[in-house]
């Protein structure tokens, strides 16, 4: 993987793990006023080194990005701060992605939760109906 080149063999196995099994990451996007806004959410390493995450249609993150495409990333951890995962990228909304149900990779990353949050693939791909994809510029660990 291009993006984790730079480290170790140790890291880099390490953090390609993450990146695959980790269910959950802070995504922080711009408000129009400069307001950083982080929140959780779903995701997907992409074998072209993308990120794919489905939002709702209405959340502000939309608007955010619209306004400024620059995104921050950190993998979910709870080692106290340690062994952290942080990205940045540009994010862009996605019209040719399949919805999250259709998409073999997600849906088997997060079928439990899908089942127990919104009932089927299905309802939660009708919810989250906005499909975005994040570009990796910059990868680091400490």
């Amino acid at each position: 993987m291009k993006l984790t080149d730079h480290l170790s063999s140790a890291d880099r196995e390490r953090v390609e793990a993450r990146l695959d099994h980790n269910l959950i990451a802070w995504l922080t996007t711009v408000r129009e006023d400069g307001q950083p806004v982080t929140v959780p959410v779903w995701f997907l390493m992409r074998d072209d080194e993308t990120i794919l995450m489905y939002t709702r249609p209405e959340k502000a993150k939309l608007k955010n990005l619209e306004a400024n495409p620059k995104v921050s990333m950190v993998l979910d951890g709870a080692d106290l701060g340690r062994n952290m995962v942080r990205m940045e990228g540009t994010v862009q909304r996605a019209f040719d992605v399949p919805p999250a149900n259709e998409v073999p990779a997600y849906t088997a990353k997060y079928i439990e939760r899908m089942q127990s949050l919104f009932g089927t693939p299905a309802d939660f791909a009708d919810l989250f109906a906005a499909a975005l994809i994040v570009t990796p510029t910059r990868l680091r660990i400490n």
